[in-house]
Parts: structure tokens; C-alpha cells; sequence
């Protein structure tokens, strides 16, 4: 049988069944925009344009400190949410091998009852040390999901770290999960993601954990009156709340929170200015990308750019007149006849 890798895909009749819902299309649309290969690129983007982006789910992302349970509570929050009758795509970033770039953890088989759903999607990619936990595709794959029907998509980030905000720039809603515990967690959780997390869960609220992290909630929401009201939200918000993945407990809380949260920011306008936000920041990303790889893909560039790193590793220049440089000779490779004649 052709694989992906083998053949150009029908992008038309790809695009149908994407459109129909058909998860293994899916599938196979998520490994080829996640593809390296500069032909399955240009079929990537002929597929995204193809599915022109008209749907619109709620896109929540979801970091948390290791061991808080967030495979768990992510497949407790799925089935509830499948439950009433809502479509659920889970974009899983795992951790990479550092020899292989393949994923170390798999979160099929850490959600186990949630990937036998057939209301539910679940996508494990490895993140190959991409910066802010997410894989470089990863907004990508949530525009095919979208187009897929889903209500609902779950971003679940590596970690937590001062990198991992990036996952706000792709989701309409951002959760932070936090485990019980004393003071010192407080202080252990950047500023930075405080400042842009929408709700605060504290998990494992359930049997001998339940009064410290009641606990924990309050030291949290003490935490978020002290910091400046953000704009787009309303005067309530962000909020800390305790839940239990085992127990089901506060899941229901949560969950209307967010569609409380998203309502309001869609009748105030403050939606689709978010979605035009995270646009323009990606179309930057992306020529930002663009740029490095044609560096690295000019033999001439390349070696330059070779020259350049070895020249500031030993002090021969300064990082930013090298960069200059650099810049200046791309921009004289492309310059044409009329270019250099006018220059």
C-alpha cells in the first residue's frame, strides 16, 4: 500500500473527507504538515488553503507542572465533554528523544478510554526541542482539526517553562494546572505564566489532598487579585478552582467557566482580535523560519553564515554586526540586475 511518504495525496479529496470528519484523513493531514520534506510542504499549505479555515473551535491550551496529572485530567475533561455531545481533538506535544526526535511518552496510552471514544481525537507529536513546548506544526494541526468539526481542541503542552507561553499565541483559552502543596509551589510557577493564564485548576483535590489544595486555590486567587487587570477580561477574571480528574469534582465548574469566559470575549470583541493577534504573530514566525532555512539551504549563505558563528564564538565580532552582515548578504544574493543598478 502507498504511504504518505510515497505519493503526492489527492489534496481535493483529502480536503472532502477532512471537511467530512473522517479522523484517519485527519491523521494523515497532521503527518503531512508536520512533514520536513519541502514536497509535502507545498502540499500542506495547497490542503490549508483548500480547507479555507471557516470553522471555529475552542481552542484551550493547557500546561502544568510535572507529575499534576494532566494526561489524566485532560482524558477525565475529554469524556465529560464527549458526554455531551461535543467533538474533542487532543493535540498532545510529548517530549522528544534527544537521538531519535521521536516522542518519548505516548498519550494514547495514557488516555486510554478517551482514545476509544469516537466523538474524541488524540494526536501525540513530539515536540524535536521546539521552544515553547508546542510542535512547530502545531497550529497547523489545530486549523485541520477545526475543519474536521471538532468543538473542541485541547493543546497539551510539554511543561511548564519560561518558553512555554508561546501556547497562549494559538489558543483562545489558556488553563494552568497546579498540584497541592505548600507555599514554595507558589513561587516556583513563573510570573510570566501567571500572568497569562485564564483559569488556574488545582488538581488532585480529592481524599487526603482535599483541604490543602483548597488550600492552594487560595493562595492562588490571592495571587491573581494582586495583578493588573487585563482588558480582555471581565472583571472576575482569571479565577483558581479545584477539581479532581479521579472524582469527576469541579470538572462541570470548570468547563463553564471557560464557556463563560469565551462568551464574553466573543460578544466584547475581544475574540476575533485575539484570533487576528495570534495571525500576525505567526505570519512573523513563519517568515522568521523562512529566513533561517534559506540561510541554511544556500550553499553560499550557509558557509557564511558558518564563517559568521565561528567569528562571534571567538570574539572576532559582535552578534549583532555579524547578524548584520548576514542580513546584507542574503539581501545582495537576491537582488536582481536592476537592483544592483539602482544601488
Amino acid at each position: 500500500m502507498k504511504t504518505l511518504m510515497s505519493t503526492a495525496p489527492d489534496i481535493a479529496a483529502l480536503a472532502t473527507r477532512i471537511a467530512a470528519g473522517d479522523r484517519r484523513a485527519l491523521a494523515r493531514a497532521i503527518t503531512l504538515v508536520e512533514s520536513a520534506r519541502a514536497d509535502h510542504r507545498a502540499h500542506a499549505l495547497d490542503l490549508l488553503d483548500a480547507l479555507g479555515g471557516q470553522r471555529q473551535a475552542l481552542r484551550i491550551g493547557l500546561s502544568g507542572t510535572p507529575g499534576v496529572g494532566k494526561s489524566t485530567f485532560i482524558e477525565a475533561f475529554g469524556l465529560r465533554l464527549t458526554e455531551q455531545g461535543l467533538r474533542v481533538a487532543v493535540l498532545a506535544v510529548d517530549p522528544s528523544s534527544a537521538r531519535s526526535g521521536g516522542s518519548i511518552l505516548g498519550d494514547k496510552t495514557r488516555m486510554e478510554r478517551l482514545s476509544r471514544d469516537p466523538r474524541a481525537f488524540i494526536r501525540p507529536s513530539p515536540s524535536q526541542t521546539q521552544l515553547g513546548g508546542v510542535a512547530r506544526r502545531t497550529r497547523e494541526a489545530v486549523s485541520l482539526c477545526e475543519a474536521a468539526g471538532f468543538d473542541v481542541v485541547l493543546i497539551e503542552t510539554v511543561g511548564v517553562g519560561q518558553s512555554e507561553t508561546i501556547v497562549a499565541e494559538m489558543a483562545d483559552l489558556f488553563v494552568l494546572l497546579i498540584a497541592p502543596a505548600g507555599g514554595d509551589e507558589l513561587q516556583g510557577v513563573k510570573r510570566g505564566i501567571m500572568e497569562i493564564a485564564d483559569l488556574i485548576l488545582v488538581n488532585k483535590a480529592d481524599g487526603a489532598l482535599a483541604t490543602q489544595a483548597a488550600a492552594t486555590r487560595a493562595d492562588y486567587a490571592g495571587a491573581l487579585r494582586l495583578m493588573r487587570r487585563r482588558p480582555q477580561d471581565p472583571p472576575d477574571f482569571p479565577k483558581a478552582l479545584t477539581v479532581s480528574a479521579v472524582t469527576g469534582q469541579g470538572l462541570d465548574a470548570a468547563w463553564d467557566e471557560m464557556r463563560a469566559l469565551a462568551d464574553w470575549r466573543r460578544t466584547h470583541g475581544h475574540w476575533q482580535a485575539r484570533r487576528a493577534a495570534q495571525a500576525r504573530h505567526w505570519f512573523h514566525e513563519e517568515v522568521r523560519a523562512q529566513l533561517l532555512a534559506r540561510l541554511t539551504a544556500d550553499p553560499a549563505l550557509r558557509a557564511r553564515l558558518l564563517e559568521s558563528e565561528a567569528a562571534v564564538a571567538t570574539g572576532g565580532t559582535s552578534p549583532a554586526r555579524a547578524a548584520a552582515a548576514l542580513v546584507a548578504a542574503m539581501a545582495a544574493e537576491n537582488a536582481g540586475p536592476d537592483d544592483v543598478e539602482s544601488g
